[in-house]
């Protein structure tokens, strides 16, 4: 008697839902993400009676500056004889044209060193000349 041989079964993985398990897995990724927001050093801001807030946060480069004297852009600690050539880089840049420059000075910062920056802003031109104090108001 002769047996005849069965043919295996193939492995095959079923792609018709595929596409709904890379859209929950966009879906998931996007919902749990968190942006990362430029915090800088920890600065005491000064108070002010009257304040506009700036129409976006797009092209906005902040400058924090503290009472020691450090500064920090970008969550970088940058010297003082550099802000010419990042503020200038920005400036010039094609894809994301800087617009605004915000400064957020503590409260205690001499009024020296933060005339100093405002030098080096002044060496970076273009956009840099637009430049924001940053406060907070006189209620918090």
């Amino acid at each position: 008697m002769k047996f005849s041989k069965k043919n295996k079964a193939e492995a095959v993985i079923p792609t018709a839902s595929l596409p709904d398990l890379v859209f929950l897995l966009i879906i998931f990724f996007m919902v749990s993400s968190v942006f990362k927001e430029f915090r800088g050093i920890p600065v005491r801001l000064p108070s002010a009676k009257q304040i506009e807030k700036l129409p976006g946060k797009r092209n906005v480069a902040y400058i924090y500056a503290n009472e020691r004297d450090l500064i920090s852009i970008d969550d970088r600690f940058v010297d003082l004889k550099e802000i010419s050539k990042i503020m200038y880089a920005k400036c010039t840049d094609p894809l994301v044209p800087l617009r605004v420059v915000s400064l957020r000075i503590d409260e205690r910062a001499n009024m020296s060193f933060v005339s100093k920056i405002q030098e080096e802003l002044r060496v970076a031109g273009g956009a840099a000349l637009n430049v924001n104090y940053s406060t907070k108001t006189a209620s918090q």
